[in-house]
């Protein structure tokens, strides 16, 4: 990975990552530690999750976000890539402890910031309201597409932004949308249905848009982020710059595989989260990695790790 560009002040950062050994805090805080001094909090339960940070040139912080106190952060922090939340089933069966997590602790870090040059808050392109086929971009309004995450993160957005204010913390707001790479993503997990013969689920209101950012792309677009901070606070749909329906990358991926992508449509599926990158390519720059390029390189992720018997983790219904 070549972050020369998104660097190149040749400054060396004292950075936090928050969620390092996720989808989108591991690559981030991988790249980060080439050059710059790097602290990953994380919960490190997974077997070897704490040496795989080591291995990186990360510094482990064992911790969990929830009852965290943000005093015992590491002096002299530059930046802080707050990616760390609580999601899936733990966040559907408990509202308030994802709400404590995704918003409040998150307003307490931002709090404890102050001086820092830059401040990162992942929050989600899930907690816009579904404007039917169009784009959504930054103005629109939010609403709820994953129940208490969705909701958790509209909290997290405004609680974080009044922190950053009264503390003086220079913040970017990005909303992810679909990444995916060798971590993990929604391509992955379709792609892992396509082999394994099962249907693709998708919303009824085809063709179902997408602007899937690889990894490769998200880092440097991450970095950037750090780097655009502002006491007006930014705020800025995070991904690909290509507009592809999850229709026609399934459809590609089958032919990688040699599978056919099978599409079943369903009311109760996850609408399309479709964004507007004009203000992304404005702030943070444009994607590289074409959309073919990707997915090409997932189904040869996915061949080789077929043959391993350890194919990535299926996380979508």
């Amino acid at each position: 990975m070549n972050n020369d560009a998104a660097t190149s002040s040749g400054e060396r950062w004292k950075v936090l990552v928050t969620g390092a050994t996720g989808r989108v805090g591991f690559p981030i805080a991988r790249a980060l530690a080439e050059r710059h001094q790097v602290f990953g909090m994380a919960r490190c339960q997974g077997a070897g999750d704490a040496e795989r940070l080591s291995a990186a040139g990360i510094t482990p912080l064992v911790a969990d976000l929830e009852g965290f106190d943000p005093t015992t952060l590491p002096d002299g922090l530059t930046h802080v890539f707050h990616a760390a939340a609580l999601i899936g089933p733990a966040a559907r069966s408990d509202w308030q402890r994802c709400f404590e997590v995704n918003a409040q602790a998150s307003g307490r870090l931002a709090a404890a910031c102050a001086g820092i040059h830059g401040f990162v808050y992942c929050s989600t392109g899930s907690a816009y309201a579904y404007q039917g086929q169009r784009p959504i971009c930054e103005d629109d309004p939010p609403g709820v597409h994953l129940g208490n995450y969705s909701l958790s993160k509209i909290a997290g957005e405004a609680v974080v932004r009044f922190a950053a204010r009264e503390h003086g913390v220079p913040l970017t707001i990005i909303r992810i949308f679909s990444t995916y790479g060798p971590e993990g993503g929604a391509p992955v997990d379709r792609l892992r249905r396509i082999v394994a013969g099962k249907d693709v689920v998708l919303h009824p209101d085809s063709p179902n848009n997408y602007n899937p950012i690889y990894e490769d792309d998200y880092v440097r677009l991450g970095i950037r982020a750090l780097e655009v901070a502002s006491l007006d606070p930014v705020v800025v749909n995070w991904a690909g710059s290509e507009t592809v329906s999850a229709e026609d990358y399934c459809a590609y991926l089958g032919e990688l595989v040699g599978k056919q992508a099978r599409i079943r449509y369903d009311v109760t599926a996850p609408w399309p989260l479709w964004p507007d990158v004009t203000r992304m390519h404005e702030v943070l720059g444009r994607t590289q990695i074409p959309w073919q390029e990707g997915m090409r390189r997932i189904a040869l992720q996915c061949k080789t790790s077929s043959r391993d018997g350890a194919l990535p983790t299926e996380t979508l219904p």
